[in-house]
């Protein structure tokens, strides 16, 4: 009896010793994992600590007061795709050269992190291969660059549409979960066709806390990159109806329950202190869609304009231990998030030679209080800015991406001399001082030129 209890004590002990071990040797690497939550088209004002008061968001806010809040976080443009090019690549997307991405797979973000040793996964929408006849062939795979793990869908879920339809305010109005055939894929096997919308966020966060468990005693990358809140929108079964915020807002308060989900799953592993969680999302709100789209809050525009709605976005680092709680008032894109990684993960090799390679290291900002490297920011889509300091010219805007109800484009509007915001004193841009200040128009001109040239 004696014997057999020695022999349990040694083997917990033993296990513990390799637990323990394994857990030192992460710590003394210094490199975090990294869990990046981007979710599609949330605005700027759709979230508690960001000052929205019909939607309850109480794991969000607390991965913002246990944190960083960046309050000039911008996506890298104003709708999916270039947001994705930016982040993936730490480059400007209107600023490629007419290089595309598939031209270097393994220069993307997730083979970056793989080179560096880390086991890598993502849970949700990629939307960096368009829409191929067979996407789980496509040399843009996610599998092709750099994960170790997908489950998700190619792109937006508003695509395709539903035979015969385009995707317009009736449509969402009047659909069910399954009327857009929508594929959901793992690895490269389709499993659901069309995959049942309302399920997307619940699936993804299972699947996330299963990963971060199956993954803990390894240094991991988690790109969980939900499909929600992008139109047509759905909430699980047991959120539906609940939220102040309507059916919107029943969609929000699921992304939250999946923060905290995925937020416990990293205290349960014992990784709270190794482990970087950002949260943002990849472009402003749909408000043009009504109840299907969110808020910008105190910004103009919106998704598909230069205005600060449309690329303004929430940005939340979380690293206990490491990050020092506060709000950040300082410049910073999406794409800097990939020299950013490059450098937690022990100096990841950067893309320096390709064109319109921008991304600035946020470290120094996140771990020491040091100023933004970044100060500019470059506004694209049709409608177009530029942003340096406080004060930002547009040179082109419109109101909208589209018509709701047609979906034909909306008209461009071109200015000649440009209109100028401050946006410290103004940030939802609707005083034009542009007349009285005639030599900042003229300075952030010549800057934005020399942003051009220097790319």
């Amino acid at each position: 009896m004696m014997k057999t209890k020695l022999i349990i004590a040694l083997c917990a002990f033993s296990f513990w010793w390799v637990a323990e071990s394994a857990a030192a040797l992460r710590q003394a690497q210094g490199r975090p994992n990294i869990i990046l939550i981007f979710v599609d088209d949330m605005g700027y004002g759709d979230l508690a600590c960001y000052g929205n008061k019909q939607i309850l968001t109480p794991n969000i806010d607390r991965l913002a007061s246990e944190g960083q809040r960046w309050t000039s976080f911008y996506s890298s443009g104003s709708t999916c795709v270039p947001s994705r090019t930016g982040l993936m690549s730490g480059r400007h997307p209107a600023l490629l050269g007419g290089e595309k991405l598939a031209a270097s797979p393994k220069s993307l973000m997730p083979a970056m992190l793989k080179a560096q040793g880390y086991t890598t996964a993502i849970l949700g929408k990629w939307h960096l291969a368009g829409y191929p006849k067979d996407f789980t062939t496509s040399p843009m795979h996610p599998l092709e660059c750099g994960f170790d793990l997908h489950y998700g869908t190619p792109g937006s879920n508003d695509v395709p549409a539903p035979p015969g339809k385009r995707q317009t305010r009736d449509v969402f109005d009047s659909c069910d979960k399954f009327s857009f055939p929508v594929p959901l894929i793992r690895g490269r096997e389709v499993v659901e066709q069309p995959a049942d919308q309302e399920l997307f966020t619940k699936r993804y966060t299972r699947e996330a806390v299963k990963w971060i468990r199956e993954n803990k005693d390894k240094r991991f990358f988690l790109y969980l990159a939900h499909n929600m809140p992008h139109a047509p929108i759905f909430a699980s079964e047991s959120f539906q109806g609940k939220s102040a915020g309507g059916r919107y807002g029943d969609v929000i308060e699921e992304i939250d329950w999946s923060v905290g989900r995925v937020m416990g799953a990293v205290n349960q592993a014992g990784l709270d202190e190794e482990t970087l969680i950002v949260f943002t999302s990849d472009n402003g709100p749909w408000s043009m869609f009504g109840p299907h789209g969110g808020t910008a809050g105190p910004l103009r525009g919106e998704k598909g304009t230069s205005w600060e709605g449309g690329f303004r976005v929430p940005g939340i680092f979380r690293w206990p231990g490491t990050i020092a709680a506060g709000e950040i008032d300082a410049i910073a894109a999406n794409l800097d998030l990939y020299a950013t990684f490059a450098a937690l993960a022990g100096g990841g090799t950067e893309p320096r030679e390709k064109p319109g390679y921008m991304s600035k290291d946020l470290s120094g900002v996140l771990l020491r209080g040091e100023a933004s490297p970044r100060t500019q920011w470059f506004f694209t889509g049709g409608a177009t800015a530029f942003r340096s300091g406080d004060y930002k010219i547009h040179t082109a805007t419109k109101a909208r991406s589209s018509d709701p109800d047609t979906r034909k484009r909306e008209p461009i509007a071109r200015h000649d001399p440009p209109l100028l915001f401050d946006l410290a004193d103004d940030r939802g841009e609707h005083n034009n001082i542009a007349g009285s200040h005639p030599e900042v128009v003229e300075r952030l001109l010549n800057e934005m030129k020399a942003f051009h040239e220097e790319q």
